[in-house]
């Protein structure tokens, strides 16, 4: 009865978890005195979002969310768990805001970076400048599929409301640096972006476009996605891929139906490495949205958030 008129996904909704009581989420005491910690995708408005978050955290029940209300946040680490592991540290500056030993709040990053920017941060040290990025973007980014969206069927529509916007200024957050009790985002690369709904039910796709400071070869560009592993992969997490970055050689991949469950949703697929005329190289890459780019990404920043200590049993 709760989700009645809100189950999208095919089928019915399964017997273990139609059997499931459902609190209100805004029933803070009674949530938190039955869990260790919460996943947060919640569909309201931005402030009250924040405050629900910070009430859990209060509450000595750490947050793991999805949503965008805490991203920008000083002492709130954004996290894709393989390139900026580090930025946990900056949770210890937030409990003491918050005057609690446990209680904080994670987010994750948009799901429009989470092809690119994974893709991009192994090569870091050739000194990227800028960036062009068009991302081509599936309807499950919107909480839709091809029937609640049926003008998607047959379309492409080249504007996705903020979307362009966190695609430019994200990354330099998560590839920023903490000093003493915030994260200071980067200065540089400069980011352009695109962001176009696409007709697809699952994939975010991007063609991406860099300038580097010292322009790497091909070979070292292949090797450097080839050599690359996170923190979740030496931890070997239960929901860490490896490879993390899966390069094609054939120019017709990725593609969003043959490659977007790779690493069981949880890989980066790139392809179509080549030099450009205006950039130094140009290449393509692919993520699940709702997988790495949602709730599976979600599941592996509490993994690691687990094993590095910062979520523990009440």
């Amino acid at each position: 009865d709760a989700v009645a008129g809100r189950w999208t996904l095919p089928g019915d909704v399964p017997a273990a978890a139609a059997a499931l009581t459902v609190i209100d989420a805004a029933d803070v005491a009674t949530v938190a005195g039955q869990v260790d910690f919460v996943f947060s995708a919640v569909d309201m408005a931005k402030d009250a979002i924040a405050r629900l978050e910070d009430a859990y955290a209060a509450a000595e029940t750490p947050v793991v969310s999805n949503n965008s209300a805490h991203r920008w946040t000083p002492d709130v680490p954004m996290m894709i768990p393989e390139i900026n592991a580090d930025h946990q540290a900056i949770i210890e500056a937030q409990r003491r805001r918050h005057g609690t030993r446990r209680g904080f709040v994670a987010v994750k990053p948009n799901c429009s970076i989470q092809s690119y920017v994974p893709a991009l941060h192994p090569l870091l040290g050739f000194g990227p400048t800028k960036i062009a990025v068009a991302t081509y973007q599936a309807i499950s980014g919107a909480g839709k599929t091809f029937e609640t969206w049926p003008e998607m069927v047959d379309n492409v529509i080249p504007f996705i409301k903020g979307e362009e916007e966190k695609s430019e200024q994200e990354p330099l957050k998560i590839w920023g640096s903490i000093q003493g009790d915030r994260i200071v985002a980067a200065t540089t690369p400069v980011i352009s972006a695109q962001c176009i709904r696409v007709p697809v039910s699952d994939g975010h796709m991007a063609a991406v476009f860099v300038a580097f400071e010292r322009a790497p070869s091909r070979e070292q560009i292949l090797a450097t996605w080839q050599e690359f592993a996170g923190r979740p992969q030496a931890l070997g997490l239960p929901s860490a891929p490896t490879p993390f970055l899966r390069y094609h050689d054939d120019d017709a991949r990725p593609q969003t139906r043959l490659d977007r469950d790779a690493g069981a949703g949880q890989a980066v697929s790139i392809g179509r490495l080549r030099p450009d005329a205006v950039f130094d190289w140009r290449f393509v890459a692919l993520s699940h949205n709702t997988v790495r780019g949602a709730a599976g990404g979600a599941v592996l920043t509490a993994e690691l958030l687990k094993a590095d200590g910062y979520l523990t049993a009440k």
